[in-house]
């Protein structure tokens, strides 16, 4: 299981796993596959520090992952500091939306933070937020991937990627969507289905994979989107895939920054349990129906507004559901694949990545049976 990207890369096996947490990207980098940080729910100063820690842990490379949407509120206004541009966002938000955002904490008893808790709306949701933390990774030499989650980023920042030496791409949900990123010169796609966790388009995974190879012809597609374990893994590279990229499993591996009132929602959920959401983030996105998701879908409610407003509504009750878990645990924020079914257990980041690569051979093997 050693693909071109791995070359180019200098990685052992081409796994790529998605987090917000820098222990398991760590963990991942470290077992030879390819660990990418989340960084759209830092600061740019925030980012630093993680990074510069991921640099004193990992043995090879990571990746970090970015969030610059191709149509989102306030794309256009030039010339805005990022404080700016959330200040001026803001004027878009109604009012309304803020109050029953806060009705929802208020009825399920979820404590409010600390006064003196300041915390910014925006982080990482438009270009010019994400501007700084893609100056914060080209710091960084073995921040040797850059991913974009939604839609293909913008020509400055590819350009100013490619030229440091590193590999961009960026999600796609559609052949139309993965053309678009060959034609702006990306270096490989991640084409991820239906099933995949956090933002995903309408079409499954095993229907999509096939289609969006084929397009892109031989540029590198990393197939994402309901994978968990090696024998899906094995699914995708016969498909012609370059690697697997993957993101729910790693919400309950023990070195995972996820609170275990949370995790234990996770571990419980079955496959059932998920729904396609834009109560969260603006856009559709996959996660955990809850009584935040359920509220926002009445018709007697407000209808959640598009990216970056809805977030700038729901951050502080991201923020609030990290520090009570207990009491937000039936309005949290849980992003997450349909393969919350298969995980039920809390494993070791390593043990994963081993379990991962074992069921790949296994499934080659049987293969290989039936073709003798």
């Amino acid at each position: 299981m050693h693909t071109e990207i791995c070359e180019r890369l200098g990685i052992d096996v081409p796994i790529f796993a998605f987090t917000h947490c820098r222990d398991v990207a760590a963990a991942v980098s470290n077992a030879g596959g390819l660990g990418v940080l989340g960084a759209v729910g830092f600061t740019a100063e925030e980012l630093e520090v993680e990074l510069a820690w991921l640099d004193d842990h990992v043995h090879g490379v990571y990746g970090v992952d970015l969030v610059i949407p191709s149509k989102y509120e306030g794309k256009g206004i030039d010339g805005l500091s990022p404080a700016q541009l959330e200040a001026e966002l803001a004027k878009l938000v109604p009012q309304g939306h803020r109050d029953f955002a806060e009705k929802i904490l208020a009825d399920h008893g979820v404590p409010k933070l600390p006064e003196d808790e300041h915390h910014e709306q925006l982080l990482g949701w438009t270009a010019t937020t994400a501007g700084p933390q893609v100056d914060v990774i080209l710091k960084h030499p073995k921040a040797k991937l850059v991913a974009n989650a939604l839609g293909t980023p913008p020509d400055d920042i590819i350009k100013k990627v490619q030229d440091s030496g590193r590999l961009i791409g960026a999600l796609c949900g559609s052949v139309k969507h993965a053309l678009n990123h060959k034609r702006a010169g990306l270096d490989f796609v991640v084409c991820q289905g239906t099933e995949g966790g956090g933002h995903c388009g309408e079409i499954s995974s095993l229907v999509l994979w096939p289609q969006v190879i084929d397009a892109v012809g031989d540029l590198p597609v990393l197939a994402a989107g309901g994978i968990g374990n090696g024998r899906q893994v094995a699914a995708a590279m016969s498909m012609g895939a370059a690697g697997a990229w993957t993101g729910s499993i790693w919400l309950t591996v023990e070195e995972a920054n996820v609170p275990p009132a949370q995790m234990q929602t996770y571990i419980d959920a079955t496959s059932h349990d998920t729904v396609r959401s834009r109560a969260w983030t603006g856009k559709p996105a996959r996660m955990l129906r809850n009584d935040w998701t359920e509220a926002w879908e009445r018709p007697d409610t407000p209808d959640p507004l598009g990216m970056p407003l809805q977030m700038m509504v729901a951050l502080d009750g991201v923020k609030r559901g990290h520090r009570y878990p207990e009491a937000a645990k039936d309005v949290n924020f849980n992003p997450v694949g349909q393969v919350v079914g298969m995980m039920n257990k809390v494993e070791r980041t390593s043990d994963v990545m081993q379990r991962l690569m074992e069921e790949y051979l296994e499934a080659c093997e049987r293969l290989n049976k039936l073709n003798s």
